[in-house]
């Protein structure tokens, strides 16, 4: 049966939430702005000494938010864009293409009953995420 991209972002919905996934996309962009930022400013502020203390506490602030925040990657996955759903269906087409069923009940069930089968699925979904959304990815409630 051909796949649809609703069936396998339900199957992917499905495989993350009997795994206990959790994500937490990283904002390293924003940290490293706000590092040089808080320099920048701490410089016009208090001269060279205020460089080192602008960059030390944009340092450690930009840390801090580029650690990210873990959500459930079932809810990611409710949130990606159509464009990201494809590029995920796109990597899932190649595991699945070879199975043979009529709706998406038999389909959850053909993988879940098949511990190769969900590996693999668990591996395209854990590369997409690490990859796309350079994301950490953490299992278990």
């Amino acid at each position: 049966m051909p796949v649809n991209v609703d069936e396998v972002m339900q199957l992917f919905y499905h495989l993350s939430q009997e795994k206990g996934m959790k994500a937490a996309v990283k904002h390293s962009g924003r940290g490293a702005l706000l590092a040089g930022a808080t320099a920048f400013v701490g410089g016009l502020v208090g001269g060279p000494p205020g460089i080192a203390v602008g960059g030390a506490v944009g340092g450690f602030l930009g840390a801090w938010m580029s650690t990210g925040q873990f959500k459930p990657v079932p809810q990611i996955l409710l949130e990606l864009p159509p464009a990201e759903q494809q590029k995920l269906y796109d990597e899932a087409v190649a595991v699945l293409g070879h199975l043979d069923w009529t709706d998406l009940a038999q389909l959850i069930a053909l993988v879940m009953g098949n511990a190769s089968l969900q590996q693999k699925l668990t591996g395209v979904l854990i590369n997409y995420l690490s990859k796309e959304l350079r994301a950490e990815i953490q299992y278990g409630e």
